[in-house]
Parts: structure tokens; C-alpha cells; sequence
């Protein structure tokens, strides 16, 4: 067997303060994604679907529970010699006793580990994207061109580039790629129309130095930092075309779009011809009974998993393991995370429920309570919701919230903590 000669390393210690609740125990990456999965295992399952099995995984914000997904890495088939999945948090030793204090940051910090890997090339990814890759076809091309540094883009909508790194590339390999002739992270106006996907591919002595000159910085990210710096010393710089699906998670709308993806007669989302994996001990997916819909239910547009009990009507909406819908109850353009408890005679519209909330009976969520808000409703985890509670649109419900402070109603858009 032939040692890898690719090192992956997933950015996944992030908490994207606009997911809200969300994220308040875990990590972007870690959020729950899809019916059954979490959003890192679309990084995960494309590097083992492109042959990579040496993979590092930069965690820090409440590490537990992507720590307890990740498990030894047997999920993606990468355990073995010459093979597996390392977390790398945050460690104090004689030279440093602080954080990692951004994405670059985090990877010089760790440089022992990847000069011990010797790569011969090095692969940076993001943890937090939604979408289907063969990175052998990037290496490929970083390796045709004997670039520096490969950035894989999307060309995206005009006007919309102020929120991402862009890249203008020119058509020296027509659809394939080109050379990036200009580059700006998240400025007004950019150059460029076409938007880094954060899947980069160094070559290793040129990410040492510029990881190691950068260090004199008071700025530490891939995107504004290292990129416009090996621009300014002419390093050569190639673009890659990515033309596929990209679903973009860090706002609870974007979030829930991508859901929604997976939905309808021509879903953009397809996990299974995709080959995406999960780890199915995690919270015990493997264990669940079949899902049991009753006689009088009704599933429409909807992807419901194992351990679902539906008694009522699901439409447009993907429930998690364990969810259960009680008798005349409604489930609409919602999200519902592992091991909720729905009652009878409740509507729940346009809402993302975290895990193993319990609603009781004629509860209403997403109505129109005071102004109307497109927002979509948010209930964090471990919440006991009572009898009768009416939830406008767009409302945020903290998770764990004492019994004591529900009221009856809460306003369209008010957040209740």
C-alpha cells in the first residue's frame, strides 16, 4: 500500500453567530443537517469518496459534540495504516498559551503535525458547506499547473459578492479554471464574480512560509490574510471552476434553504447519489425502528427517517430520527431535529426545532402574531413547550427555557430568552 500523499484539514472549530440557538452547544459544523447527518459530513464523504484518508480536523468552539460524531474516523472508512481522522483543538505547550486566533492561525499552529504527515500537498477545507466534490480533479489541476495555491470558485450572482472572498480568474482553461488575476474577502464591490469556496490546495513549502510570515500579523484568516498575501508576492495563483450545487449554511435562512433542497421532484440535494455518510452511532440512528405513519396520516414532499411515529399531516419538511407527530397535528416548511415531541392538534409552520423539544397539545408556531415576519421560527434544545402556547413568525426561543417564562403568546420576531 502506497502512503497518501494528500493532507486534508477541515476549518470546523467556528460557531457563525447568525445560526443563533443553534449553535449555542455546538459547533457550524456540527449542526445537525438533512434528516439524519450533520453538516461536516459532506467534507468528510467527498474526501472519501476522492481517495483522501489522511484528514485533520481544526475544532474549538464546544468540541464535545463534533468530537462524539467523529468518533475514530470508521464512519468514512478512514481508520487504518496510513489513514485516519485527527482533532486538533487548541493546546497549550512552551511557545504558546492562547486560542487559535483564526483559520490560518489554527493550521500554523499545528505544523508539527502536518510536516510529520510530509504531504505533498496540503488540502484546506471548510467544514460548514453543503455540497458534492472530487478533489482529485482539483490536485489534478493544481499539479497541470504547478500552482502555489489552487482556490476552488463559484461563479455566483452579481451584487451578492460583498459577503464572500471573490476571485476574478481569467479563461486560460476555459470552464476548467484560469489564473486569479485580482482577489477580495467580503469588500463592497468586488472585481471578481466569482466566489471562493474555501476548498484550497497549497503546495506545503509555500503554506509554511507564508503561515510563518504572516505570523507578524495581527490577522489570521485564509481569506483576508494569506490569500491577498501570496497575491502581492506574485505567487502563481490558479483558480478551479466549480459549476455544481453549493449550499452556503451560516444564516438560519441559508440553513434552511439547503433543507429545503432536499425536497421536491428534482431535489437540488441528492445524499444518497452524492455518497454522503454519517456516523449512525451518533445519537443512535442505527437503533431506530422503522418509521410508523398511521392510518390517517398524511406525508407530503416531506423525507421522514427512522424512529418517526406520524400520526397527523407532514408537508414540505424533513424530520430526524425519533421525531413524533401527535394526531391532528400539522408539520409545515419546517425542520424538526432529532427526538422532538409533538402533540395532538398543533401547527408548527416554517420552524427549526434543535433536539428533544416536547410540545404539548393545540400549540401554534409561525402565526401571525403582531407584525409579519418571513423570518423562519427558531426553538432551541431540551425546551418543554405548554399547552395552548402560540409562537408568531420568525420568534427565537432560547433552549431549556423555565416553565415559568412562557407566556401564552410571543410576538412574530421577538426572541424569548
Amino acid at each position: 500500500m502506497l502512503k497518501p500523499t494528500t493532507l486534508a484539514m477541515i476549518l470546523a472549530g467556528g460557531r457563525a453567530d447568525e445560526l443563533n440557538v443553534l449553535t449555542y452547544y455546538r459547533p457550524k459544523a456540527a449542526v445537525p443537517f438533512g434528516g439524519f447527518a450533520r453538516v461536516i459530513d459532506f467534507s468528510l464523504s467527498n474526501l472519501m469518496n476522492s481517495g483522501i484518508e489522511q484528514v485533520a480536523i481544526l475544532s474549538q468552539y464546544r468540541s464535545y459534540s463534533l468530537i462524539n460524531h467523529i468518533g475514530n474516523g470508521a464512519a468514512w472508512d478512514m481508520i487504518g495504516r496510513y489513514r485516519g481522522v485527527s482533532i486538533l483543538p487548541p493546546f497549550i505547550d512552551a511557545d504558546q498559551n492562547d486560542w487559535y486566533r483564526g483559520s490560518a492561525d489554527a493550521v500554523y499552529k499545528n505544523l508539527d503535525f502536518v510536516k510529520y504527515s510530509n504531504p505533498e500537498e496540503v488540502l484546506i477545507l471548510s467544514g460548514d458547506h453543503i455540497y458534492q466534490m472530487d478533489y482529485s480533479e482539483v490536485i489534478a489541476y493544481h499539479y497541470e499547473k504547478d500552482a502555489d495555491l489552487t482556490i476552488v470558485c463559484k461563479k455566483i450572482t452579481p451584487g451578492t459578492g460583498s459577503r464572500f472572498g471573490m476571485a476574478g480568474i481569467d479563461d486560460e482553461d476555459g470552464d476548467r479554471g484560469g489564473k486569479v488575476t485580482s482577489y477580495q474577502e467580503k469588500g463592497e464591490n468586488p472585481e471578481g464574480e466569482w466566489s471562493s469556496l474555501t476548498v484550497l490546495c497549497f503546495k506545503p513549502e509555500v503554506l509554511y512560509q507564508v503561515l510563518e510570515e504572516n505570523q507578524s500579523s495581527d490577522s489570521f484568516e485564509f481569506g483576508r490574510d494569506i490569500i491577498p498575501m501570496l497575491m502581492s508576492q506574485g505567487r502563481k495563483i490558479y483558480g478551479y471552476k466549480f459549476n455544481g450545487y453549493w449550499g452556503y449554511t451560516r444564516t438560519v435562512q441559508e440553513y434552511w434553504q439547503a433543507n429545503m433542497d432536499l425536497l421536491g421532484d428534482y431535489p437540488l440535494i441528492d445524499m444518497e447519489q452524492w455518497g454522503v455518510r454519517t456516523n449512525l452511532e451518533h445519537r443512535g440512528v442505527r437503533d431506530h425502528q422503522p418509521a410508523l405513519i398511521g392510518k390517517d396520516a398524511q406525508v407530503v414532499n416531506s423525507q421522514i427517517y427512522n424512529g418517526c411515529v406520524v400520526e397527523g399531516t407532514v408537508k414540505n419538511s424533513i424530520l430526524f430520527p425519533g421525531v413524533q407527530v401527535g394526531y391532528g397535528s400539522v408539520v409545515e416548511d419546517s425542520v424538526i431535529f432529532f427526538k422532538n415531541i409533538i402533540g395532538n392538534d398543533c401547527l408548527i409552520r416554517k420552524t427549526i426545532s434543535d433536539v428533544n423539544s416536547t410540545y404539548g397539545n393545540n400549540i401554534e408556531i409561525g402565526c401571525e402574531l403582531g407584525a409579519t415576519s418571513k423570518q423562519i421560527a427558531i426553538v432551541g434544545w431540551a425546551n418543554e413547550v405548554p399547552d395552548g402556547t402560540k409562537l408568531g413568525q420568525g420568534v427565537t426561543i432560547s433552549p431549556s427555557l423555565k416553565p415559568e417564562k412562557w407566556p401564552k403568546e410571543v410576538e412574530s420576531g421577538r426572541v424569548l430568552r
